[in-house]
Parts: C-alpha cells; structure tokens; sequence
C-alpha cells in the first residue's frame, strides 16, 4: 500500500484513522504504567505541544485555526491558560506525545463554573488510551477546583474524536450548523458537555484556580 498523500492524510487525521505501521508502533509504547502526566512548563512544553498541534492546523479541520501560531506566542498560551486552568502533557519515554487543557467557557461572571477543554494526540499514539489518560486527569484536577461543567467542541465529521468524549461521559447538546468556513467549505461544530460534579440546586463553592 503506497503512503497517503497530504490530503489523503488529513482525510485521516480528521476521522482519527492512521495507517495501520503507525498503529503498530503506537501499540508497542502501550504500557500505560510507563505514561507520565504532569503540569505543562510554559517554556520546556511550548515546542512539543505546537508540534503535536501545528498539523491539526494546517492539514485538518479539528482546529478553526488557520495560520500556525509562533513558538513566543503558544508559550504565552500555555503560560496564560495555566494562570487560572490546568494544562497537562504526557510524557512517554521522556518525550512529551500529547497535551489536554481546560478553558474559560464564556468571559460572563455566571459562567465561571464552566470549562471548554481540548485534547490533542500525537499520531503515533492515538488508539490507544492517551487521549482518555490526559481527559481523566485533567477532569479530576477540574473536579477539585470546584469547576461544575465541561464542553467540548467537535468539527464534524470525526467519529474518533466524538466517541471519545462520549466514552468520558458526555452527551451531546446541540450543534452549529454552517459555523465555520475552512479549506474550501463550511463545517458543523458538534457541542457536547460533561457534569464534573453531581448536578444540584445548591450555590456551588467558588471555583479555584490552583490545585492548592
């Protein structure tokens, strides 16, 4: 089998599909017991976390981004997101290979309960439960700061990406029809949400913005 030309590969990047070499690789690093998560270091992070996350822009839909962010700036991204929500790598054999980060959801005061969160999967190990380890850590570490509900965005169509915010708990609440336009066509965005903690009619505590 000839390898995937370039848009053949964002075909699969979009739909969470790699070819089968790169699966196989995958599987021989599996031992979740040898995975790392651990908080995001700004300047020591910034390089391997673009890298994971410049071909999202550039060859697929997943992000809405279109021009590659620089070094300086996705440092100051990490570096800003961390001032108030967690953003977490994993670590395998030293080499960081995926990231996942929480958000504010809307800039209003009522929603500061709320988080948007992301997760972003090098290709060589997507399958194989890094995107569930980085998503089941950061929603404990939401869960502990008080945050109350977690959304997610998807581009449609990724089966992957969808069945595993569904494998984590969420549900679907709606969809964005003709919201966003990129490589040459309009996108839906599917919305889905998490309830971190029992819903209730309680005054919830104030979220905190550490782990302290």
């Amino acid at each position: 089998m000839s390898a995937p030309d370039r848009s053949e590969k964002a075909r699969l990047a979009n739909s969470g599909v790699w070819p089968r070499q790169a699966r196989i690789r995958a599987m021989n690093h599996a031992p979740a017991e040898g995975w790392l998560v651990r908080d995001a270091i700004p300047e020591a992070d910034a390089q391997a976390c673009l890298d994971i996350y410049a071909p999202f822009i550039r060859d697929t839909t997943v992000s809405f981004e279109e021009v590659v962010p620089t070094l300086e700036e996705f440092s100051g991204r990490i570096r800003a997101a961390t001032a108030t929500h967690p953003w977490l790598v994993l670590e395998v054999d030293g080499r960081v290979v995926g990231y996942a980060y929480a958000s504010q959801h809307r800039p209003r005061a009522s929603y500061r309960w709320a988080v948007d969160v992301t997760v972003y999967v090098g290709p060589e190990h997507r399958g194989i439960g890094a995107g569930r380890r980085l998503y089941g850590e950061l929603f404990e570490r939401l869960r502990r700061r008080g945050f109350q509900v977690a959304c997610a965005g998807v581009t449609m169509p990724n089966p992957a990406s969808v069945g595993l915010h569904r494998a984590m708990g969420f549900e679907e609440v709606g969809i964005y029809r003709r919201i966003g336009w990129k490589a040459g066509a309009w996108h839906d965005v599917m919305w889905l949400q998490l309830e971190l903690l029992p819903a209730t009619d309680a005054a919830p505590s104030e979220p905190r913005r550490s782990d302290d």
